[in-house]
């Protein structure tokens, strides 16, 4: 009985080894950098899933103002356009003329692109 003891003990004391062999394995996978900067382990830390997804929304709100941005001032140009026959000379002439009640702010850093002959509006 004294020998069917050890030899369990022995079995289990080498599964437990290998199982920390390959566990540090894992760990050194994860320290591998991704494209990001980031290694695997700080990537998928559940604790950090709040903040990841709150800069998320953020990020997806910062495109949908711009987008919505847009979209409102191109309309303004095309019913400009329609009424007066043409493209207005500049943005401001779309707030001077009523079609527009105020510009909205570009994105920080960035500033409007308005051709006046294709009545195309961009942000670079």
């Amino acid at each position: 009985m004294n020998t069917n003891l050890i030899f369990i003990l022995v079995i289990s004391l080498t599964l437990v080894a290998c199982g920390g062999a390959q566990e540090e394995g894992n760990r050194a996978k994860d320290k591998k950098k991704s494209k990001s900067g980031e290694t695997a382990s700080e990537n998928s830390n559940p604790l950090l899933a709040p903040v990841d997804y709150v800069g998320a929304v953020g990020r997806a709100k910062n495109v949908s103002e711009k987008r919505i941005n847009l979209a409102n001032i191109q309309n303004a140009i095309k019913q400009f356009q329609i009424v007066e026959g043409r493209y207005p000379k500049s943005l401001d002439e779309l707030v001077s003329e009523g079609y527009y009640a105020k510009l909205p702010d570009p994105p920080k850093g960035k500033r409007y692109l308005y051709n006046s002959k294709t009545g195309q509006i961009g942000i670079k």
